[in-house]
C-alpha cells in the first residue's frame, strides 16, 4: 500500500490514481519504476507528485468533458 500525504484528500488520490492506473495499462509510459500491478505503479506517481487530474473545462467538448485527463506535471 502507497502511503499520501495527510493534507491530501482520499477521494481525489483514489480517483487520480485509478485513472492513470488505466491510462499505464492502455500502454503509458511510468514515470516511476514499474510494478507488477499499475495501480501500484499509478499509486506511487501520484503520492510523489508526478501525475495531477486536469480540472475539467464544460466549454470545451461536452462528450470529453466526461472522462477527466490525468497529466505528468513537468517540473
Amino acid at each position: 500500500m502507497i502511503h499520501r500525504s495527510p493534507s491530501e484528500n482520499s477521494f481525489e488520490f483514489v480517483r487520480v490514481a485509478s485513472l492513470r492506473a488505466a491510462q499505464l495499462m492502455r500502454g503509458c509510459v511510468a514515470h516511476v519504476e514499474a510494478s507488477k500491478k499499475a495501480v501500484i505503479t499509478a499509486q506511487r506517481e501520484v503520492a510523489l507528485g508526478l501525475v495531477r487530474a486536469l480540472p475539467r473545462v464544460a466549454a470545451v467538448v461536452p462528450a470529453v468533458v466526461d472522462q477527466p485527463v490525468v497529466e505528468p506535471v513537468t517540473p
